[in-house]
């Protein structure tokens, strides 16, 4: 599997999230940021600067998930990367 041009094939990853006074939020809770966080999965065709298993953030507001050789796969666009880690 290749994504074509500028899109990125990436796999979420599910973080514990913690306060600054130790609270650990719920899925609910952080459903409600508008970034998250994921793995490179594969790099489309014309992107430069990100890499294959750099971890990330992007916006989950312009993103897509599909189930490709049964696993969840989810599409964004170079463009909606927001931190390289």
């Amino acid at each position: 599997m290749k994504p074509i041009g500028k899109y990125i094939a990436i796999k979420n990853i599910e973080e514990e999230v913690k306060t600054q006074s130790g609270l650990i939020l719920s899925g609910e809770d952080t459903n409600q940021f508008r970034y998250k966080k994921g793995i490179v999965y594969e790099p489309g065709t014309d992107v430069t600067v990100i890499k294959k298993d750099d971890a990330i953030y992007y916006d989950k507001g312009h993103s897509y998930t599909m189930l490709i050789n049964e696993e969840q796969i989810t599409i964004i666009r170079e463009s909606d990367v927001v931190v390289v880690l």
